[in-house]
C-alpha cells in the first residue's frame, strides 16, 4: 500500500498584529527590484486605508484589488494571469492573497499558471500541474474555509467545478493574525465557520478516516462547539479559535476528504453560483441521513445565532437543470467514496440527488 506524501505550509506566523511582519518576511525573497509582488486583495478593503496601508509595497509591487462577490473561476485566474504578464517584464518575485477562501484560492491558482502554460481549466483535477508554482503567501482575512492550508484551489470551469490539486497549490507561507477578521458580518462568520464545522463532520465520519486525520478533526470540532456554543467567549477569543479551527480544519481533510454537503454544494454552486459557505449550509441541512448527528448540532448552532437559510433555491429549477447539478456532484467520485465507502454508486442514485436537491 502506497500513503500520500502530503506537501505542508512550510512557513507560518500566528499571531495578532503578525501582518505587520509581511514586508521583513518578503524582503529575503524578492528576486531583483524588477520582480514584483502582486498583492490580490479583497475589494472589500478598497478604500480601507486601516490595512491596504500596511501592506509593504515597493519598486514595482502591484495591488490588484478582486472581488470575492462570486466563487472564483478558471477565466478570472486566466485574466489575472495575463494582465500581471503584460504588466511586468519580469516574472513576479510572488503572489500575496489577502482576503477571503475566494482570494486565497485565486492566489495559488495564479502562482501556479504563471509557472505553467495553457489555461487554468486544463490543470482542473489531481495532480495535473507539471512545474512549481512561483512563490505565495496566504493571508486570510475570514475563517472557516481552510483554503490557507489546502493542497487545493476550487475553481469553477467551462465544464465542471473543481479544483486543481496538486503538490504545487499549499502556500510556501501563511500569516494568520486573527486581528484582520474583525468586523466580518455576523452571518459571513457563520457560513464560513460552518464550513469549517462541516469539513470536521465529513472528515470525521468518512470512510477514509485516519488518525492524522482524525486529530485535527477533532480538535476542529471541539473548537467549532466552543465558538458558537458557548456564549462567554470574548470577540478576541472567538476570532483566535476559529482561525485555529479552520487551520486544524483543513488539515483533517488534508489526509482524508470531505463528503456529501461538498460534493453537492459544487453542484450549486456551478450551476447558481450559490457561495461556498452559505451552499454547505443550505445542502448541510438535509442531510440527516448521512449526518444524523452533526445535522442535530448544526440546527441547533443555527437558532442560537438567528440565522435564516435561504429556502426553495431549487424549487423551480427544470430537469435538465437538476442534471446539470447532479452531474458535477457526481464526479467527485473521492468525495462520495470517503462518504459511503465503495460501493457508493448503489447507494447515490442520480433520482436519490435529485430528491435531496429538490427539497433546497
Amino acid at each position: 500500500m502506497s500513503y500520500k506524501n502530503y506537501p505542508m505550509v512550510s512557513r507560518i506566523v500566528f499571531g495578532r498584529g503578525s501582518f505587520n511582519q509581511l514586508g521583513d518576511i518578503l524582503a529575503p525573497k524578492r528576486l531583483n527590484r524588477k520582480a514584483p509582488f502582486i498583492f490580490l486583495v479583497d475589494d472589500v478593503f478598497k478604500g480601507n486605508s486601516g490595512l491596504t496601508s500596511r501592506i509593504p509595497i515597493a519598486y514595482d509591487d502591484q495591488l490588484l484589488y478582486v472581488s470575492a462577490d462570486n466563487e472564483p473561476k478558471t477565466d478570472q485566474v486566466d485574466e489575472l494571469v495575463e494582465q500581471i504578464i503584460l504588466n511586468h517584464k519580469d516574472r513576479p518575485s510572488g503572489i500575496i492573497g489577502i482576503g477571503g477562501g475566494t482570494i486565497l484560492d485565486l492566489a495559488k491558482a495564479v502562482a501556479i499558471m504563471l509557472a505553467n502554460e495553457g489555461e487554468a481549466k486544463d490543470y482542473q483535477g489531481w495532480d495535473l500541474v507539471k512545474n512549481p508554482a512561483i512563490y505565495h503567501v496566504g493571508i486570510p482575512t475570514i475563517s472557516g474555509t481552510g483554503a490557507e492550508v489546502s493542497r487545493t484551489t476550487v475553481l469553477t470551469g467551462p465544464e465542471k467545478k473543481l479544483g486543481i490539486n496538486s503538490d504545487y497549490t499549499p502556500f510556501d507561507q501563511v500569516i494568520l493574525d486573527p486581528e484582520l477578521t474583525k468586523g466580518v458580518p455576523e452571518d459571513q462568520w457563520f457560513y464560513t465557520g460552518m464550513d469549517c464545522y462541516i469539513h470536521c463532520i465529513e472528515s470525521l465520519n468518512g470512510t477514509f478516516l485516519n488518525a492524522f486525520s482524525q486529530s485535527y478533526g477533532e480538535k476542529a470540532y471541539e473548537l467549532c462547539k466552543d465558538i458558537f456554543m458557548n456564549g462567554s467567549l470574548s470577540e478576541e477569543e472567538a476570532q483566535d479559535k476559529l482561525m485555529m479551527a479552520s487551520w486544524h480544519g483543513g488539515m483533517s481533510i488534508a489526509y482524508s476528504q470531505v463528503g456529501v454537503a461538498h460534493a453537492m454544494s459544487y453542484g450549486l454552486s456551478y450551476l447558481l453560483g450559490t457561495k461556498h459557505g452559505i451552499g454547505n449550509c443550505i445542502v448541510f441541512d438535509h442531510l440527516e441521513e448521512f449526518y444524523p448527528d452533526g445535522v442535530k448540532l448544526f440546527k441547533t448552532m443555527k437558532k442560537k445565532h438567528n440565522i435564516h437559510l435561504p429556502q426553495g433555491i431549487c424549487a423551480h429549477l427544470h430537469d435538465d437543470e437538476l442534471d446539470i447539478m447532479i452531474d458535477v456532484a457526481l464526479g467527485l467520485e473521492p468525495l462520495w467514496e470517503n462518504a459511503i465507502g465503495k460501493n457508493w454508486k448503489q447507494v447515490i442514485t442520480r433520482s436519490k440527488l435529485k430528491t435531496l436537491y429538490q427539497k433546497m
